[in-house]
């Protein structure tokens, strides 16, 4: 009987270490250029042990590659140069062996290596200075969109929103849980962006008239209530992070499209529709500010509270509208944000910094302002990768920023107010 059980542990045992042992490195081999993907087929990848050969791989139409490893440990990955298609080349040249991959008890591993155009893709120079410059006008639509509402909440309460950029992250994400079919909407994105922005947009009045209100009528100093609004953002961007995960994810529709071209320039068609519908919801926010009364009066509080209300303007009934519709526009932001890349827990917290920039630079509290300075954002931060690397390519907006302080400190729409 004894020997019965141990025969049959063992009989059980073995599929199970079977299965433990199916650790793997894996990857996908794609060429990027700007906005165009590309799998590559037929490169060579090696995994090395201690300088022992563990096996290799050659990538499929797919671009894919996968290699088993006899278990958890430290691993080198090494690309095979010289078995790069013509046309293609590693985006860093010294990246072609990854020194340290570490792979734990059944995991599969997965090791990426940069690819881009190479030397002899016959890319122009006019195509790549072209699609650089519509990618920079997409993401600069996308900054300023953004920024309008920021600016506007200044200008109206005198606020920095350290939150706006999770206002924007939280427009992405409720698009996407009416977007994904797994989780009970099905939606187009289209479609699924109505109840996003609506929603942030309520979420923008929620928060003034309980949270920002009160702290007014206290009188709240302006350095609490920037740390309040700090505390605000994680718990925004936490949340998030609870209900969405970490992983990267698209939307359904308009993930993968297929290049087209336009005077000689290689684009997506989502990168001109994200620039034409922006351009449109920028010139109605343009007309509601100059042609309506809501809009007049919300230009006059930003002008002086105090003597708006002195004319007989509902400064709190202005300041609650300012509110919802600049969450609104950071919703929306969102939403053309994942549409152009993917949904991510962070991904307005990434966006703060250059929506910041885009104010400061078009000039604080005027709306136009943060229009024209998140296209310059865009369009400066993508046209540097012609002479500077990638990596570098936000420092950019930052170096703009510094010198636009330094030599107008109002910005391009700014005027200068005198103190004292």
């Amino acid at each position: 009987m004894l020997l019965a059980a141990i025969a049959f542990l063992a009989i059980v045992s073995m599929p199970l270490a079977a299965l433990a042992e199916n650790e793997t490195i894996k990857g996908t081999l794609e060429k990027i250029d700007a906005d165009a993907r590309e799998p590559v087929e037929g490169v060579t990848i090696t995994v090395e042990q201690g300088g022992d050969l563990i096996g290799s791989a050659v990538s499929d139409q797919n671009g894919a590659w996968e290699i088993p490893v006899p278990g958890a440990g430290e691993y080198v990955v090494r690309l095979e140069v010289e078995t790069l298609p013509d046309g293609v080349a590693l985006t860093d040249p010294e990246r072609f062996e990854l020194p340290d991959v570490s792979v734990r008890e059944n995991q599969n591993k997965t090791a990426r290596f940069n690819l881009g155009p190479g030397l002899s893709s016959g890319v122009s120079a006019w195509n790549r200075i072209g699609s650089l410059f519509v990618i920079g006008l997409k993401f600069g639509a996308i900054v300023a969109l953004s920024s309008v509402g920021l600016s506007l909440i200044f200008g109206v309460t005198g606020l920095v929103n350290f939150a706006h950029g999770d206002l924007v992250t939280l427009g992405a994400v409720v698009a996407f849980f009416f977007n994904s079919p797994d989780l009970g909407g099905g939606w187009h994105i289209l479609i699924a962006a109505i109840p996003a922005v609506l929603l942030v947009a309520g979420f923008g009045g929620l928060q003034e008239i309980g949270l920002w209100r009160p702290l007014r009528k206290r009188n709240t100093g302006l350095v609490s209530l920037i740390v309040v609004s700090i505390g605000l953002s994680f718990v925004i961007r936490y949340g998030i992070l609870v209900a969405f995960s970490g992983l990267p994810r698209p939307y359904l529709n308009y993930a993968i499209q297929s290049d087209m071209q336009i005077l000689g320039i290689t684009t997506v068609p989502k990168n001109l529709a994200i620039i034409g519908f922006t351009l449109v919801v920028l010139a109605l926010i343009g007309l509601f500010l100059t042609r309506t009364k809501l809009g007049t009066a919300m230009r006059a509080v930003s002008d002086n509270a105090d003597l708006a209300e002195s004319s007989g303007i509902d400064v709190s009934r202005v300041i609650l509208v300012t509110w919802v519709v600049g969450a609104g526009l950071a919703g929306l932001g969102g939403v053309m944000f994942g549409i152009s890349e993917q949904v991510q827990w962070d991904m307005g917290a990434k966006l703060l910094l250059l929506i910041f920039a885009a104010v400061i630079l078009g000039g604080l509290g005027t709306a136009f302002g943060a229009m024209l300075g998140g296209f310059i954002v865009g369009v400066a931060i993508e046209m540097s990768t012609l002479v500077i690397p990638v990596e570098f390519k936000t420092a950019v907006a930052l170096a703009i920023l510094v010198v636009m302080l330094l030599v107008r400190p109002q910005g391009l729409l700014g005027t200068k107010e005198r103190i004292g």
